[in-house]
Order: C-alpha cells, then structure tokens, then sequence
C-alpha cells in the first residue's frame, strides 16, 4: 500500500522564514479553507440531520435524536486504534479525499430516507469518514508550515472547527425563509442544507486534490494482500510510543482528564444558571458565548507570542487555570463574577487546546502521528461524552448530599452560601481539571524511555 510522507518540495519550504505568516504556505492555505468550507457545511448538516430525526421519530422524537448521536459517537470508539493504522500505511490526501466525497454522496441520500434505522446508519457512515479525516489532516500539517509556525496553524484550526458554527446556524435559518421564498419547490430547509453540505465536501475535495504533498512506496512494500500481523505491530508501536513519550502522555492526560470537568458545563451551565444565578432564558446562552469569547481570546493571544513560550509549561498552567477559573465562576451567585470566571476559563481553554495539538505535532514522527491523533480524538470524546452522560446524575447525588448535610446551605456568621448540587458537581469538575494538571505535569517531569 502507498504510504503518504506527505513532504512539501524543498523550494517550498525554502520561501518560509520565520518573518512569514502561516498562510505564507500555499498548501496550509488551501488546507484551512477546505477545513473552514467543509466544517461550515457540517455544522449546517449537523442541525438538518437532528431535524430530520425530529420528523422522522413519530410520537418518541427525543428517543430518534439521541439514537442519531450515539451513532455519530460510536465510530470513534471503535476505530481509534485500526484508524491510526490506516491513517499512517494509506496515501493521506487520497484518504481525506475519500472522505469528503463518501460524506457528501451520504448527505444527498439523507433527504430520501423514511425510516430511523436508516438515518443512523446514515449517520454511522458519515462518522466513519470524520474518524479517519481529522487525524489524516492533522498529520499532514506539520509537513505544510514550518516548526515555529505550528501554534499559529493549530489556532487557525480551532477557528476553522468550531467558528464556522454561528455562520452555520445563521445560515439554516436563512435557508428556511430561502425554501419559503421559492414557494412551491418540493424541497425543504432540510434539503437545501444537505445539499449545501454535500457541495462544502465536494469543494473541500477539490482543494485538497491541488495540496502540494508528494506520496512515497514503503521501501518494503508487500504484495497487495492486507497483511494483519504488520497491522498489529503497527498498532503496537502507536501504543508503546504513546506510553515512552512523556509529551505525548501529557497531552492525552491534560486533555483527556480536564475535558471530563471541562465538559460538564455544558449540561449544567443550564441548571447552574437557573438554580443559582436566576438570570433568566437568555443566560445559559450568555455563558456559552462568553465562554466562546474566550477561547477566541486566547487562541488570538497565544499566537501571538507563542514563539516566547515554553509550550510544555504553558500548557500545563493553563490546565491548571481552567480550572482554577471554572471554580471561581462557580463558587459566586454573582452574574458578572460568574462570567469573568467563564470568560477567563475560555482563554484556558482555548490555550491548552492549541498547544496540546502543537506539542504532538512537534514531537510525533510523522509515520505514528495516525495513530496518535486518532488515540487522541477518540480519548477526547469519550471523556467528553462521560461528562455530559455522568453530570446530572452528579448534580443530583450532590443535591441529596448536600441536603442531608447543609439542607442546601452554608452559613458563616451572617454570611450564607446556597448549596445546590449543580454546584457541588461544577465543584468537583473544576477539581478534575486541577488533577489533569497535576497529572500532565508528573508526565512531563518523567524521564523519557527508550522504546527496545
């Protein structure tokens, strides 16, 4: 099979000096724009397949939608480990071109399918393609920008993932009043959006298809049978690697572990903001866009002055300030307090996802890098998706803990604290986030072995 070493020719590289920009790269430029076309059309058919499951779920649309998401998070599980495999022996830009047009050809059946079973394979299909993408792209960046310019490239990144998401929505709900517009056409708001979406992958394709990568044979190549006995010492060298690098293992760690905290503002930010802050429909939305400010801030500041930084170190503080901020913004009933709070874990946040994927991408060779994005992405979300699943349960064990306790409440002379049990679990995510620090920082303080 063709490996893709995915190197840019020299005279490329020779044109970038530290003085250039990232987008001084022609074959990251088109990469980010078929990362920004592609993730702006999936957030559009991200919200056009929940409809769907909506319509199509009869008298249990609850039960159709969760179905659909259990299968656009299940792949990844699955495939984390055989995934990196494939991601590291295939050629990757055929690989990533595979998908986008695999993803798009799915989107334009969506529309004529009647049955639930059929959307979550549907679903189950589009995920498997997303599985092997994300870490085929991010293997080829550190082969499209220089060293120094990776920060700036992974914050772009992040920018192009999850930035596109406000347009995303503006735009489905444009594409309503569009379908109203056109009157007596047969197709929907829904359809329109899939077929936007299917045209984002097609185009991204397309872009991917002119990146500037050359494809190099394995120097022992093999007859063209799939030999799974080198599979499985692939897999395990992945695995060994990621157990010997005290970076790697630090990466995971910090991420892994703070996104279980991390992660459960999602779904008690809602009760938090009801239950202690009382600030009414438009406060949840309030917190998650000054969480969304932050990151932009931080992902902007860090380019910034990343070339300043002892990345390693930067990294684990900003674990650490997570943390620390997402317990100050829980621990007040003060609206204001609470947002500085958000907005300062943002920044964090923001931070430690950046310098999380440069530090892998600097130090994975790129023959592993498959493999290790791949243990990454599925380690992310499966701790983000334990935190979503376990918070409630949390909030409500602490509500009975703390009203057997306190009765609720805390009280210091004439100063008093409410103790709901969303707090006790905002409590012990920021704790979680606190050990994830700890933890990536005895990593990184670890000698590094030597693989046998």
């Amino acid at each position: 099979m063709d490996e893709l070493d995915a190197h840019v020719a020299e005279g490329t590289n020779s044109r970038l000096g530290r003085s250039h920009p990232v987008f001084g790269s022609p074959g990251f430029l088109r990469l980010w724009i078929a990362q920004v076309v592609s993730a702006f059309g999936d957030w559009i058919g991200f919200l056009a397949i929940i409809e769907i499951a909506r319509r199509i779920g009869g008298d249990q649309p609850g039960s159709a939608i969760a179905l659909v998401m259990l299968a656009r998070v299940l792949p990844g599980f699955f495939l984390a480990s055989v995934g990196g495999v494939i991601v590291d022996r295939v050629n990757r830009k055929r690989l990533l071109i595979i998908c986008d047009v695999l993803r798009a050809g799915v989107l334009l059946v969506i529309p004529f399918i009647e049955k639930i079973w059929g959307l979550v394979l549907a679903s189950l299909i589009l995920e498997l393609a997303t599985s092997l993408w994300g870490p085929a792209k991010e293997a080829i960046v550190p082969n499209l920008v220089p060293k120094e310019q990776l920060t700036a490239a992974n914050s772009l990144s992040l920018i192009a993932a999850y930035g596109t998401f406000p347009l995303a929505a503006g735009a489905f709900i444009g594409l309503a009043k569009f379908a109203e517009f056109l009157g007596g056409s047969s197709a929907g708001q829904v359809e329109w959006a899939l077929a936007l979406d299917a045209l984002t992958f097609l185009v991204a394709a397309g872009l991917i298809a002119t990146l500037p990568l050359v494809a190099r044979r394995r120097e022992q190549k093999k007859s063209g049978s799939i030999d799974l006995a080198q599979g499985v010492r692939e897999l395990r060298e992945g695995w060994s690697f990621i157990a010997i690098s005290p970076q790697v293992r630090a990466v995971l760690i910090g991420l892994g572990t703070g996104m279980i905290g991390g992660g459960m503002l999602i779904p008690l930010g809602a009760v938090f903001n009801d239950v202690v802050l009382g600030a009414g429909n438009a406060g949840f939305g309030t917190i998650l866009v000054t969480l969304g400010l932050g990151v932009a801030v931080g992902v902007s500041a860090l380019s910034a002055v990343q070339r300043r930084l002892n990345k390693e170190h930067t990294f684990v503080a900003s674990v650490f300030g997570a943390g620390i901020c997402l317990l100050f913004a829980v621990s007040g009933s003060n609206t204001v307090l609470t947002l500085a709070g958000v907005f300062a874990m943002g920044i964090c946040a923001g931070s430690v996802y950046v310098l999380g994927f440069t530090l892998l991408h600097e130090h994975v060779e790129d023959h592993l890098r498959g493999r290790v994005f791949s243990a990454l992405y599925t380690l992310v979300r499966f701790c983000l998706l334990l935190s979503i699943t376990v918070g409630g349960f949390l909030s409500d064990g602490f509500n009975w803990l703390f009203d057997v306790l306190f009765d609720n409440e805390v009280a210091v002379g004439s100063w008093t604290m409410a103790l709901p049990g969303v707090r006790g679990a905002l409590w012990l995510a920021s704790l979680f986030m606190l050990v994830a620090s700890v933890l990536a920082w005895v990593s990184l303080r670890a000698p590094q072995k030597k693989s046998s």
